[in-house]
């Protein structure tokens, strides 16, 4: 059975859980200098440079992954949230990009096999997913840098998308069962990732379903290229997503009512994962894993979600106490669409021979 098919399937029955914060895990591991660049010859300073974890630190990232695992997530992503040319430019690892997004797929897939594992042992079918995570860069393609030049644009979008190119086919070739494109705060930048992801998976020998997340950037409801979320949907939706929702940004509470506009009339199964409420005044997160699990049970007795997680501030333990909040709960129901979609005019998103 395909990924994709068992996912669908398990969605239909139960609401499926996502990992957590991976910044949040690595910083209790107190890291310096010399154990983020390891044996590399590398001129930058790399303390902060999370994803090259996956080269110089595994063991490190794949305990987070099993404590992840362990507290009852179903799916986990690889640690690659920067791992692009673009972003990596800042510390001078753009040769690395490939090596770490393969490394990080392959710990995250022997991590899953380890759980797998565990499960058999116990009696348990279930089987668990790798989810190649693709952040929004430090570029965007709708927004100048310049007050003084509004025309101006740091990369083109031809140029971003083969960026994005380059880390797809890495993770798919790591092993990943989905390509989610998160955190996005420019829907322009979202599509180059998203035609990017369908490219790869056509050059690939199988298939590799797409994930997508929007993020809020204020109290309007939009992202930082002025989107609404359901304006991020119409736009992406001939890309066929498995998933569309929102992460970071917000806590469970104010992210709500964005997910039940979301839920209406969309016909792509919702995940949203996300933060542990605001940071305080040190920017550090105070809510409680009780506390964020109660939140995400409420979202469920609306019939709001499918797929739910944690993004910044939460912990192991907040994903197992969203684990046990929805432990029961009715995942929801994807609406009947066929007329609408027909009436639409859009057509399924293929690639060109």
């Amino acid at each position: 059975m395909s990924a994709e098919t068992e996912f669908r399937s398990r969605a239909a029955s139960d609401i499926l859980v996502f990992d957590g914060a991976y910044g949040t895990s690595i910083q209790n591991y107190g890291l310096e200098e010399a154990d983020y660049r390891g044996e590399l010859d590398l001129k930058a300073d790399q303390k902060g440079n999370n994803d090259l974890l996956c080269l110089t630190q595994p063991h490190v990232i794949r305990e987070i992954h099993e404590a992840y695992l362990d507290a009852g997530a179903d799916m986990i992503e690889t640690n690659t949230f920067s791992s692009t040319q673009i972003a990596m430019a800042d510390y001078g690892c753009e040769h690395l990009v490939r090596d770490i997004n393969i490394a990080a797929a392959k710990i995250a897939r022997e991590a899953c096999e380890t759980a797998e594992s565990k499960d058999g042992q116990n009696g348990v079918a279930r089987r668990r997913f790798v989810a190649g995570s693709i952040g929004p860069t430090n570029k965007t393609l709708s927004l100048s840098p310049d007050v003084n030049d509004p025309g101006f644009r740091e990369v083109d979008f031809d140029t971003l998308k083969q960026t994005y190119r380059e880390q797809c086919d890495a993770l798919i070739e790591g092993g990943v069962d989905f390509l989610l494109i998160e955190t996005c705060f420019d829907t322009l930048n979202a599509k180059a990732a998203g035609m990017a992801a369908r490219e790869a998976e056509a050059a690939s020998d199988r298939e590799v379903p797409l994930m997508l997340s929007f993020t809020i950037t204020d109290m309007s409801g939009r992202n930082l290229s002025g989107h609404t979320i359901m304006a991020f949907w119409y736009t992406l939706r001939h890309l066929k997503p498995l998933t569309i929702g929102a992460n970071c940004a917000f806590g469970a509470d104010k992210l709500r009512p964005y997910l039940a506009e979301l839920a209406k009339d969309t016909d792509a199964l919702i995940m949203a994962f996300p933060n542990a409420g605001l940071p305080n005044e040190l920017g550090e997160y105070d809510e409680l894993p009780e506390k964020t699990g109660e939140l995400i049970r409420l979202w469920t007795e609306e019939g709001l979600v499918n797929v739910v997680g944690g993004c910044c501030g939460t912990t192991p333990a907040h994903i197992r106490a969203i684990a046990k909040a929805v432990k029961d709960a009715k995942p929801r129901t994807l609406p009947d669409l066929d007329i609408k979609t027909r009436l639409s005019g859009l057509e399924p998103f293929t690639i060109a021979a």
